[in-house]
Formats: structure tokens, sequence, C-alpha cells
């Protein structure tokens, strides 16, 4: 596996108080097309369960991904939902969301996930919005016989010979997300040159001497070779063809010029976005 760069997450805060680690780029020099990684892993609920009330989005799009706990999700579209253990949520937002994410109560016993964004083109930015969640479908789980097991999150994956497309597969800029668990010292080869960007986020143990908490941006010119440690490894596994435009980035809302910004702020206030 050939490393360009490592990039530690930050620890910040989101929502009501969430605490959370990040790994952002609203420049569209590194990252691109995704623009924010943000994990939240803690045993404590006084981290997380101020939740996220009810906030607004334009020109992006918001891929949530629970490995334990989960969160009630609600939208101006109607969409009422548990993203629970093993579950996923894409919303492309659009012209614009209003939605909050509240922890359902048997997150007290601890919570890990993920909010990822994902930039949309500029000439889907005002599109209306779309939803779509796992919690009816599953997501399909390819293994191979060296200890390694990958949860196709969003859009198409293939380890071993083995090929398997989750149901949600219509994000922006062709990215895909995957979830890769490793037994100890178990190992995986992929091929991932079939999208430009290829990265890796370390979430639990270590892969290939990193520990989790990292970013890893790969050259992905060559086969991808992943090794887990001594404890084995969980890492989220990110491929997708840059977007390659500006980028305006205010809070919720991901333009391309600030005046787009300016006019988002402005709808919203009037109440175009709707209300929960």
């Amino acid at each position: 596996m050939k490393i360009l760069q490592t990039i530690p997450s930050q620890a910040t805060q989101d929502g009501d108080g969430v605490k959370i680690a990040r790994v952002a780029d609203f420049a569209g020099k590194l990252l691109d097309p995704f623009l924010m990684v943000d994990e939240l892993k803690s045993d404590d609920k006084a981290d997380y369960m101020g939740g996220f009330p009810a906030h607004p989005h334009r020109g992006m799009e918001t891929f949530t991904y629970i490995i334990k706990g989960g969160f009630e999700h609600q939208d101006q579209m109607g969409n009422k939902k548990v993203i629970a253990d093993g579950d996923v949520q894409w919303m492309s937002t659009g012209f614009g969301v209003v939605h909050s994410e509240m922890p359902i109560a048997d997150a007290e016993a601890g919570m890990h996930g993920f909010q990822i964004w994902v930039n949309m083109p500029a000439k889907d930015k005002l599109r209306p919005a779309l939803y779509q969640d796992s919690t009816e479908t599953g997501l399909p789980v390819a293994s191979n016989n060296t200890g390694a097991q990958l949860k196709a999150l969003a859009g198409d994956w293939h380890l071993a010979g083995n090929n398997v497309e989750s149901p949600i597969n219509n994000l922006a800029a062709d990215a895909a997300i995957a979830d890769i668990t490793l037994e100890a010292n178990g190992s995986a080869k992929l091929d991932l040159s079939d999208r430009t960007l290829a990265m890796i986020y370390v979430h639990t143990g270590s892969l290939n001497g990193i520990a989790a908490g990292n970013m890893i941006l790969l050259d992905n010119s060559e086969l991808t070779e992943l090794k887990g440690g001594e404890l084995g490894a969980g890492a989220l596994i990110f491929k997708g063809n840059p977007l390659q435009e500006p980028i305006a980035h205010m809070g919720p809302f991901v333009m391309n010029h600030q005046h787009e910004l300016r006019q988002a702020v402005m709808d919203y206030q009037m109440g175009k976005f709707g209300a929960i």
C-alpha cells in the first residue's frame, strides 16, 4: 500500500455539544469530492445526548453510518426513521433540507458512528432533495479467507472475487464507502483504481501500523494491501472522482460562490426549505 499522506482527526464539537473527531477539507485540495468525515465514538452519554437539533443544509450530501447506538432522524420531507447498529442513511440535500438527529434511548450504552459530507456538482446543487436508508434492505457483505469482511455502505465493491453493491449507489461524484473489518493479523487486497481518489479512515485497532483516528490518502494506481494489527482493525474505505469545482462553505451550506451562500441563508430564513 502506497501512502501519500496521513491526516490525524481533530477533536471538536457540533450540534448541541456533541463531541466528535473530524477530518475536513473545505478547500477541496485533498479529499475532493469528500468534504468532511465526523466520527462520534464514546461510551459516555454526556458526549452525545444533546444530539443534533433541527438545522438546514443545501448543496451537499450527508451520509450517516452507525456502528453502535443510534439516532432518530426526522426531516421536512416527512421521513422519520431510527438509524441504528449497521444502518446507513443518505440525504442528497440539493435545494434544501431541514432535519434533526437525536440519540435513541439505547444509545446510552454507547455510541459509535459517522457523518460524512460529499460535495455535489454545481449543476445539481439546487435540485430537489433525495432521501434513502438501509433499514429495510440491509447491506451486502463480502469476505475472504484471510480474516477480512467488507460491508458495502454505498456504491460497488470487490473483495477476493466477490462483487457486492449497496442498495444506496447514487452518491454524487461516483462516491462509494465501505467498512472493512480485519481479524487480528488479518489481511485483504483491494483494487481501488476504478475511482480517482481513494482513502481510508481507521476507526478501530490499527491498520498497517497506523492507529485509529487517522485518515490515510492512497496512491491507488497499485493494489491496496491491508493488514490488521494484533487486536485487529476496522476502517472506512472511501473512493470517488474529484469535482474540481470552486467551494464556498458557510456552516451547513456548501455552494460554489459567496453570493450563492447569501441566497441560501435568505431562502432558509424565508421558510423556503420547509420545516419539521
